[in-house]
């Protein structure tokens, strides 16, 4: 009965190499943010995805490349959900305040790709450096804090200069730090940085703190 129930999934993979890809993807963004990349097990993905892994080696290549893939796809969502957010009609104050909230917005509730970037850097970027994608994928998003700046500085309603990067960083800390830092934070100072109750508070505060700082 078994052997007819993974034989009858096979040829319904084959049609959907690209389901197929997703799903094993899904599955390993969870247990590389969960075990890092020594810890976690292939064979354990493939038992969650009922696939197996020579299956994800002919997809991926091995697990360095699958731990590799799984780092495109938490950026690449994460810059997807960027892309999303139309700000050109809006003035350059409510458009930068947008978009620092949606990066807090998006941190938040996306901890395994906090923690994913969290074990690349401990890696010292070391497998993410070997991605062909990842650079280019990053650029629409500094094109875009460009754009908000320069209209903000024609409008006159941004006084100080910054590089568009150097705003990214500004942004990127609070937002990354709730979540990465949340556990040794509460610990040491009682509070929980993603508590809900205070999630339009901290949306106010990023978007206070970049405005203000541009137009100072």
């Amino acid at each position: 009965m078994v052997a007819r129930t993974d034989s009858a999934e096979v040829p319904t993979r084959r049609r959907n190499p690209d389901l197929t890809r997703e799903e094993i993807l899904d599955v390993a963004v969870r247990e590389f943010a969960r075990h890092g990349l020594a810890g976690a097990r292939v064979d354990e993905i493939a038992a969650q995805t009922r696939t197996t892994k020579r299956m994800i080696y002919y997809y991926f290549g091995g697990k360095e490349q699958l731990y590799i893939a799984a780092l495109e796809r938490v950026y690449s969502l994460f810059r997807d959900a960027e892309a999303r957010l139309d700000v050109d009609h809006l003035d350059p104050v409510a458009a930068i305040r947008q978009l620092a909230q949606v990066t807090l917005d998006h941190h938040e509730a996306n901890p395994d790709f906090i923690r994913l970037v969290a074990i690349e850097n401990i890696h010292r970027a070391e497998h993410i450096s070997k991605s062909e994608i990842l650079r280019p994928m990053n650029s629409p998003v500094i094109t875009a804090i460009a754009r908000i700046l320069e209209r903000g500085y024609a409008a006159g309603v941004f006084r100080r200069r910054i590089d568009p990067v150097d705003l990214h960083v500004m942004i990127s800390a609070f937002c990354f730090f709730r979540v990465a830092n949340q556990h040794t934070f509460l610990a040491a100072f009682g509070r929980d940085l993603v508590d809900p109750a205070s999630h339009e508070r901290d949306r106010a505060i990023v978007g206070d703190m970049v405005v203000s700082y541009l137009t100072g």
